[in-house]
């Protein structure tokens, strides 16, 4: 597949249709993320604010979007600042996007550098009564520190307090849902790198190796192919902890007999993949490997072949994975027949939910009461984990809603057991 590439008309549909979406009198802000602070004088690496990316296609910090669609003069209708660059700042960071540069990629006509913004603030803030500002939509996020779009927010407040203030969210939200065609061709390429790192690890893992060599592996597979970024910090988890859902230590040796989980993702123009595989280290699944196994393969292929379908939360989809699971769990010996129904008992071998939303952010926007629609995607990811045997299987593909039911994203990484052991005897 060849690497594809937004064009400009993919952002100028965006902001149109949330310009549509926008009240009279309203005016929109969306800024960069911060340039986070490491240590000494070191920066995180950047990654752009989902909203400003999703609207605009700058990947660069010092960045403010403004929509004001009631603005009488036109070319105030959308806004772009873009940081100021000059020959000094250049020598020691590398190139900024100049005005034409920026109008190219985004679509934007009225372009201004970012030490200018205070200058136009006020006319904007003049013909405007509605203030909508993008702020993280994730309803797991704590906010621990005074992050940029926070500092934004109070000094707006500070400035013009007899304004009202609102998510820009409630638009954005829905939008950033339903894929486009163009946004499924972007992720689609993400998962094909996924795939391919996932092959290459098949070729690699064998009992002595350490969790971080199965990393390199797969980061070496991304970065091969011109994706420096992963969409989450991986999980290489062999043996007991695999039971630890968000394990991301990955400095153990992988032991013979051993199974390891792999949940990882490419990160591919901002939008993720996230796919999780769980395989023999030795490359050939004992009996009861084997067993716990297919016992989550048989949830996960019926979720996604049978029951999603349009029109169900994940609410509801996870009440029905938590039924499948604790009937594997009584056949694996694991419940009693009469504890099907205790959560407590099904819940001490899967603790977590079956599926989340999936685009910009690995963990999308979207609540699990949001009722599924044609182009929205959501990952499917059963596991079983037995503590006292050091025993944790998951298994995860992402799934694209349709109109009438689901179509897998990953149908081609292989999943089948016995296939995993043919691709690792080789």
């Amino acid at each position: 597949m060849k690497a594809p590439k937004f064009s400009k008309e993919f952002f100028i549909s965006r902001r149109r249709e949330l310009l549509e979406r926008l009240p009279e009198n309203s005016v929109a802000f969306v800024i960069s993320a911060d340039d986070l602070p490491r240590n000494g004088d070191q920066t995180f690496v950047f990654r752009q604010n989902s909203d400003l990316y999703y609207l605009t296609g700058v990947e660069q910090e010092q960045t403010i979007l403004v929509l004001c669609p009631s603005h009488p003069q036109e070319k105030f209708r959308e806004v772009l600042f873009i940081r100021r660059s000059s020959p000094e700042l250049e020598t020691w960071i590398g190139h900024k996007l100049t005005k034409e540069e920026a109008r190219e990629i985004s679509g934007i006509q009225t372009i201004y550098w970012f030490d200018e913004f205070e200058t136009y603030l006020a006319e904007f803030m003049y013909y405007s009564q509605d203030v909508f500002i993008s702020v993280n939509e994730n309803m797991k996020y704590q906010r621990f520190y005074n992050d940029a779009e926070y500092r934004f927010i109070e000094r707006l407040r500070f400035l013009y307090p007899l304004h009202t203030y609102k998510r820009l969210g409630l638009f954005l939200v829905p939008m950033r849902l339903r894929k486009t065609a163009e946004e499924l061709e972007v992720i689609k390429y993400a998962i094909e790198l996924t795939g391919k790192a996932f092959l290459r690890v098949l070729r690699f893992i064998r009992p002595g190796v350490y969790e971080y060599q199965v990393e390199a592996e797969i980061i070496h597979e991304f970065v091969s192919n011109g994706v420096r970024s992963v969409a989450y910090q991986s999980i290489i988890a062999s043996g007991e902890n695999a039971n630890v859902l968000h394990y991301i230590y990955n400095n153990k040796v992988c032991e013979d007999g051993d199974m390891l989980l792999m949940d990882f993702g490419s990160e591919y123009l901002n939008y993720a993949a996230d796919l999780t595989r769980t395989v023999p280290v030795n490359g050939k699944f004992s009996s009861r490997q084997a067993e716990v196994y297919d016992a989550v393969y048989m949830v996960q292929r019926y979720m996604i072949e049978e029951f999603i379908r349009p029109g169900l939360t994940i609410n509801q989809i996870n009440e029905e994975a938590d039924r499948q699971i604790a009937d594997r769990l009584v056949d694996l010996g694991l419940i009693k027949e009469s504890e099907k129904h205790v959560r407590d008992r099904v819940k001490a071998y899967y603790p977590h939910g079956l599926s989340h939303f999936m685009g910009l952010d690995v963990h999308d926007v979207g609540t699990k009461d949001t009722p599924l629609d044609e182009g929205m995607i959501i990952t499917v990811e059963p596991g079983i984990y037995i503590k006292e045997e050091g025993l944790g299987v998951r298994l995860e593909n992402d799934v694209l809603i349709t109109d009438h039911g689901t179509k897998d994203l990953m149908n081609k990484i292989p999943l089948e057991r016995q296939v995993i052991e043919d691709l690792m005897s080789k």
